[in-house]
């Protein structure tokens, strides 16, 4: 979107930033119509920030190499390209939306996904019974796993469902040792945990402990726009030494931050703070997930008639470390790439309004023991990880699945929390976002991307939990 700037350029920080197992040919496809996605949100009425001229403002977010993320009111993009979608999908009138009905378990029959099974999610927060939907194809366009651990920038309920959905389906999956955690987490304890967006530290935000110690310049040559892993882990070590976090945005910004990055100082006071006269505690939290279900360039699974796209799919643009921003281009591109795909499969289905009657009764999902997972997964499957903390969150995680069969729901977040335990208990080695304290180097023989099936790694769990 910059004059000077280009789709190789794009191309060649994603790579960098993806620790050697990005897939440069999804890469190069990928940032190659960015511009076109921009446009098109653009002429639907996503209100990008413009200068005077009537060019797009443009954040520096790490690891890019110039400044070329599109912004809207400083922080607000996300919610804004959501806005003008989800009026898309409203006025279009093949589709039919159905709120507060959630996915369960996907339909197989003859090695082929043919529908799922859907309940209604009640206001008290208990499922209904399933009703069975049959389809001739399925798109899973669903969120990451950010919710399995306890401190997260995700909303309450992306807690890995769909990508569990599809591997107890018998999907490949691929990466999943691969978490991403923001390192500007607003420590407010708030759940989720607000954002403190990568623009700031862009525009010259300090990253700085409660006693006013600078602690970036020692970590990476970049400091404060260092890849996310080095920053992540550089914000644990200080939370672990009690040095208590902080992102400091007064000298680079100062009043500026309640115009131009109007959510960050909301949720600042919301929690009694005021930013342009103390820093904002921050912490490392689950942010995005690298891994998921294992597609192609068109946005298909292992698993004939299923596509994926969103964070729920592994795609293999993001490698062991999502480049900033990139997760909201993936999520565009591979859409209308499984639909081109799907449509021409399918051709035009007439098909009535669904009507689905959901049985009588259900169940309610035991939040004591979703608390509990989230616990492990923070203490043994987060920023820093060790062979025996992980060895000990898949006997923890089986336990739990054991104590809460009857819900689907619950199945499919312990199906992804095991399959992330697993890959990162295989991967001996720390490559981006995964970080293992007992091989604290990247070995060159495993740059490449990780496949698991959850039949696959049932062996394995059961081996690493007798050794």
């Amino acid at each position: 979107m910059a004059e000077g700037d280009s789709p190789e350029a794009h191309a060649r920080d994603t790579v960098a930033a993806g620790a050697g197992t990005v897939d440069s040919a999804i890469a190069a496809l990928v940032t190659g119509v960015a511009r076109d996605h921009i446009l098109d949100l653009t002429a639907r009425g996503t209100p990008f920030d413009r200068d005077l001229a009537g060019g797009y403002v443009l954040n520096h977010e790490a690891a890019h190499s110039q400044p070329r993320v599109v912004r809207v009111q400083g922080d607000q993009a996300g919610r804004k390209i959501m806005e003008t979608l989800i009026a898309m999908v409203r006025a279009a009138p093949s589709v039919q939306v159905m709120e507060r009905v959630v996915a369960q378990e996907l339909i197989v029959e003859g090695g082929r996904v043919c529908g799922l099974h859907l309940a209604r999610l009640a206001e008290d927060g208990s499922i209904s019974r399933a009703a069975a939907l049959r389809a001739p194809a399925v798109l899973l366009a669903g969120g990451g796993s950010g919710g399995l651990y306890a401190l997260t920038t995700n909303p309450p309920r992306i807690r890995g469902q769909v990508m569990g959905m599809a591997a107890r389906a018998g999907a490949v999956m691929a990466d999943m040792e691969f978490v991403q955690f923001h390192p500007t987490a607003m420590d407010l304890g708030l759940d989720p945990a607000p954002l403190a967006t990568e623009a700031l530290r862009g525009e010259g935000a300090r990253l700085v402990t409660a006693a006013g110690v600078h602690f970036m310049d020692g970590a990476h040559p970049l400091a404060e726009l260092a890849p996310r892993d080095i920053v992540a882990r550089a914000v644990f070590a200080q939370t672990q030494a009690g040095a208590r976090p902080m992102l400091d945005t007064r000298a680079a910004i100062g009043p500026e931050i309640n115009t131009r990055f109007p959510a960050v100082a909301e949720a600042c006071r919301r929690a009694g703070i005021d930013p342009t006269r103390a820093p904002i505690p921050i912490a490392a939290a689950a942010h995005y997930h690298m891994g998921g279900v294992a597609t192609d360039a068109q946005g298909r699974a292992s698993l004939p008639g299923l596509w994926v796209c969103g964070e729920a799919a592994s795609t293999g643009l993001h490698g062991a470390n999502r480049l900033a921003s990139n997760g909201v281009l993936e999520a565009l591109v591979f859409a209308r790439r499984a639909a081109q795909d799907i449509a021409p499969q399918l051709g035009a289905i007439p098909a009535a309004p669904v009507v689905l009657d959901f049985p009588i009764g259900g169940v309610a999902l035991e939040e004591g023991l979703v608390a509990q997972l989230r616990q492990v997964m923070t203490a043994h499957v987060g920023v820093r990880r060790t062979a025996t903390g992980l060895a000990q969150a898949i006997t923890r995680i089986r336990a739990l699945q054991a104590l809460h069969a009857p819900s689907a729901d619950f199945a499919n977040m312990c199906a992804t929390a095991l399959l992330i335990a697993t890959a990162a208990h295989n991967r001996r080695e720390s490559r981006g976002a995964h970080w293992r304290d007992d091989f604290p180097l990247p070995d060159p023989a495993l740059a490449q991307r990780s496949r698991l099936t959850l039949a696959q790694t049932g062996a394995q769990m059961t081996e690493v939990a007798q050794a």
